[in-house]
């Protein structure tokens, strides 16, 4: 007998007054993000917390904070 585990992919995208800025990904050792300019993902972090403000602090400086909606 064998099982299959299935991992739902999950995504947040980021929001700013002008449009989406950027997502971030769940991968299987902590979340990713990219900015809609980038062709690859920056890096992996720990935890949804500490990838959605190395997104925040990947945006021009000045930017208020973006609104996260999981899709």
């Amino acid at each position: 007998m064998t099982s299959e585990t299935m991992v739902a992919a999950h995504t947040w995208v980021a929001f700013g007054p002008a449009g989406a800025l950027g997502s971030i990904q769940a991968a299987h050792d902590g979340f990713t993000f990219r900015l809609m300019t980038d062709v690859e993902p920056r890096a992996t972090y720990p935890s949804l917390t500490v990838a959605k403000s190395a997104l925040y602090a990947a945006l021009a400086p000045g930017s208020d904070w973006p609104e996260f909606r999981e899709h």
